[in-house]
Parts: C-alpha cells; sequence; structure tokens
C-alpha cells in the first residue's frame, strides 16, 4: 500500500464554485447547528469533484473555514481516507483493491496490467496523461472479487486480459462496461442463484 503524496505544486487559492456551494450549504443543514463540522467529509469530497479529482491544501483550509473548524482536522480526515487525493491523478484514476479476499483472487494481475499499460509506479500519469492507478484498502466488494474502481464505477470478477482491454478502452476513447465481468447479477453466485428460488411466489 502506497503512502499518500501531497502535490509539491499547489494552487494558492480555492473557492466553491456556485454550484458547489450550493451543495454544500444544502449538506450542512442535515446537521444540527452545534454538529455541521460533520459535513467535512462530504465537502472535501466537493471540493475534490471541483478540482479535477484531488484536494490541494488551499481547499483544506477553505473547508476548515466553511465550517469554522481548526485547519488540522480538516488535514487529518483528508490525509486518513484513501477516498481523498492530495495531488493530482489522471481523469480516469485507478483504485485496485489488494486487500485479503481480492489479493487471493488475482488483485496483484491487475496491477500487474496497471504497471504494464498505465505506468510502472503509483499515482504517476501515463504517457498520455489520461490515466493513473493506486493500490487501496477494501472497497466492498468481496464477492466480487478481484475488482478496481475507476472514478465512480467498479469492474469486477476481473482477469489481468479483461483489465487490459478496459485500459485499451480509456485510452482509445471508448467506454467501457462497469460490473461483473462474469456476467453475474449484483452479488449473486456465478452460476445464477441456487436458493430461495420461490421466494416471489410464497
Amino acid at each position: 500500500m502506497s503512502i499518500k503524496k501531497i502535490s509539491k505544486d499547489q494552487p494558492l487559492d480555492f473557492k466553491f464554485d456556485s454550484k458547489n456551494l450550493d451543495k454544500a450549504q444544502k449538506i450542512i443543514k442535515n446537521y444540527p447547528a452545534s454538529k455541521q463540522q460533520s459535513a467535512v467529509m462530504a465537502l472535501l469530497y466537493l471540493a475534490q469533484k471541483q478540482n479535477n479529482n484531488w484536494i490541494p491544501l488551499a481547499a483544506m483550509k477553505y473547508v476548515a473555514k466553511f465550517l469554522s473548524m481548526p485547519y488540522i482536522k480538516v488535514y487529518e480526515v483528508a490525509t486518513f481516507y484513501s477516498m481523498y487525493n492530495l495531488s493530482p491523478v489522471g481523469k480516469y484514476f485507478f483504485q485496485i483493491c489488494t486487500t485479503t479476499p481480492c489479493m487471493i483472487r488475482g488483485a496483484y494481475d491487475i496491477v500487474k496490467a496497471c504497471k504494464e499499460k498505465i505506468s510502472n509506479k503509483e499515482n504517476e500519469l501515463s504517457k498520455d496523461k489520461i490515466c493513473s492507478w493506486m493500490e487501496v484498502e477494501c472497497l466492498g466488494a468481496c464477492i466480487n472479487a478481484p475488482m478496481m474502481q475507476i472514478n465512480d464505477d467498479y469492474y469486477e470478477d476481473l482477469s489481468k486480459e479483461q483489465t487490459e482491454k478496459i485500459i485499451d478502452q480509456i485510452q482509445n476513447g471508448e467506454k467501457p462496461k462497469a460490473g461483473s465481468y462474469k456476467g453475474r447479477k449484483n452479488s449473486e453466485p456465478e452460476n445464477n442463484r441456487k436458493t430461495l428460488l420461490n421466494i416471489n411466489n410464497a
């Protein structure tokens, strides 16, 4: 697992655009007046989406001021969770789960495909500047292991060859199919359901 690196190149300032400012104000209204700092994770995510999928230090300071909380507390949240990127990533950001269930079922074959077709190093942009990748902890799709997340989509039940095809499609400007690559529905068994087959007739 790689250690999070904070970008050396930082913008001087950051603020929400009008669309995200409206979203942020709606989010904090979900919390009691004394608990609005609990919105910090949601606001950091808004900042990340606005800033090409990474969070600069200026955005952390902005969120801290927005929520009237110490900057160090926002920094602690941003540096702890793998969902936040602290340096620029590719337009298509590959997150490969290498926690035990995925590791046992071939996660490092997916890592190998990313090394060969994107970059030999984590958090390094591909030659075309379109993609980057990193290993992450559990993404919550253990039954459909091995899997990876690209931006907001999950790609599950993968092989090295299927991963390579997905990368090729993205680099050729195509949209790969998300979901299971064994054709299973959600997290059902690979060869269809074996139990509760008459549940709709009960």
